[in-house]
């Protein structure tokens, strides 16, 4: 059984049953003849559906974003802007599908080439609770855009979001291309193993998505991991004090600093350091923190009691490495997994803050003597998921740039996911992308043909 919480008071919501086995096994079926169906589909169809599915998005969002933040306590304008990424990413690729799926002429002469991009069926998603329809649309819409089709096996605690996207599926796309499955952990590995799952798609924590990997390797499939992320925020001596400092709050405490592209490891030249913090200091002073589901409110709970209390520990242990807390820090008492927003100067790469993935609302000041010594202290982490680099000589920005270990780079810009750009990481932040055509390719057969001439002319 699965109970949702909801996270400002602790109190149950609603209780799931999982998914049997046998009703498993059907909606699978399903799902393949949806993806066989979807071969020989016009792509003008498709395009018209994924515009319904954008009109029906906006339609219904005031009821889907209470969802979001009733469930994991999003803050209902930060909700209503999520559902509204969704649905311009079903126009974007609403606009591109036959582009996306075209055959390319090759030449190959004396014989006629082409290069096939065709859907390799049914693809698992296994996705986090943070977004909860932002990370499908993100993840699955291209796959969606070229033929493909979705079972989706999403966090426990957004189960009401979950099934409320295979709704709107149901409804706009017809039934089967895309499901959600209801899944405890030891049901996932054998619906990986199992011959209709052509493909695997996770987004999470990198402790769950090495075994997702290595399972997904062992049945020789293909596999997208979308991991963790410590972003660093680069702030060099010339960059614009308040607006990197203001930016760098946006960055860290939106969504209770649960997003993967937060800037979680924010690393200052030291002639500015005192300036920047005092400006970061006072930004965050100016958020209100309160209840989600009310208007002006800027950071609400964090998703779980469990995530804050991992979040205190990881706090606890930067302090005693001798952080000093330039703001919150106190703890919290009552029902709820509230935190208060908190930003700590460590003394080096070494604290726990810059190590570890912090996932809610602490911000991890680092000040450094020059902008290579900033580039080494970026560098200085397992994670390379996006980057954000601040200041006005763009000569040496862009110099820098190119020497981060990180799927993307922002320049002047907090991170943030675009369908025209592909996201993903390197190193322990995973492997494929998200968006634009490269996300659509992920899971498609690129498939070359040669056609010799005799072929071509007994035609």
């Amino acid at each position: 059984m699965i109970t949702t919480i909801n996270p400002v008071d602790g109190s149950p919501i609603e209780t799931y049953s999982f998914t049997p086995d046998h009703q498993l096994s059907a909606l699978l079926n399903r799902a393949v003849a949806a993806a066989r169906r979807a071969v020989d589909e016009p792509f003008a169809d498709r395009a018209d559906r994924l515009r319904l599915l954008a009109a029906r998005l906006r339609s219904d969002s005031p009821t889907l974003a209470a969802l979001i933040t009733t469930e994991m306590g999003k803050p209902i304008g930060q909700a209503i802007a999520e559902i509204e990424k969704c649905a311009l990413t079903c126009d974007y690729y609403a606009d591109r599908v036959a582009d996306l799926v075209a055959p390319q002429a090759v030449d190959v002469f004396p014989d006629g080439g082409q290069i096939r991009t065709r859907p390799l069926g049914v693809v698992l998603a296994i996705m986090p609770w943070n977004y909860p329809f932002w990370q499908v649309f993100r993840s699955m819409l291209p796959a969606i855009a070229i033929g493909n089709t979705v079972l989706l096996k999403h966090a426990d605690n957004v189960t009401g979001c979950a099934l409320a996207v295979q709704r709107l599926f149901d409804e706009v796309c017809g039934t089967g291309v895309l499901t959600t499955v209801l899944l405890p952990p030891d049901r996932i590995g054998p619906l990986i193993d199992d011959p209709r799952i052509a493909a695997v798609a996770f987004t999470g924590s990198n402790r769950v998505g090495a075994i997702v990997g290595a399972r997904a390797g062992r049945a020789v499939k293909k596999v997208v991991l979308e991991l963790g992320g410590s972003d660093p925020f680069i702030v060099l001596s010339d960059a614009e004090v308040g607006d990197a400092a203001a930016a760098a709050v946006r960055s860290r405490f939106l969504n209770a600093g649960q997003s993967c592209i937060a800037a979680k490891r924010i690393i200052v030249e030291r002639n500015i350091f005192p300036e920047f913090a005092e400006a970061m200091v006072a930004e965050l002073g100016k958020l209100v923190v309160g209840d989600p589901a009310l208007p002006g409110t800027d950071i609400g709970p964090m998703a779980r009691a469990d995530l804050r209390d991992e979040l205190r520990r990881q706090l606890h242990a930067t302090v005693a490495a001798g952080a000093e807390v330039l703001v919150g820090g106190a703890g919290d008492s009552g029902p709820g997994a509230w935190f208060t927003p908190t930003i700590v100067e460590v003394p080096d790469t070494y604290s726990v803050a810059f190590q570890e993935e912090t996932f809610g609302p602490l911000g991890a000041l680092l000040p450094v003597g020059s902008a290579a010594a900033a580039l080494t202290a970026a560098n200085a982490s397992a994670y390379g998921l996006s980057c954000s680099i601040w200041g006005r000589d763009l000569g040496r920005v862009e110099q820098l740039a190119a020497n981060v270990a990180a799927g993307s780079v922002f320049v002047n810009r907090i991170s943030e996911s675009d369908p025209r750009l592909p996201v993903g990481g390197v190193k322990a932040s995973g492997h494929g992308r998200e968006l634009s055509s490269y996300g659509a390719t992920e899971f498609a057969n690129i498939q070359a043909v040669r056609t010799a001439p005799s072929a071509r002319s007994s035609r």
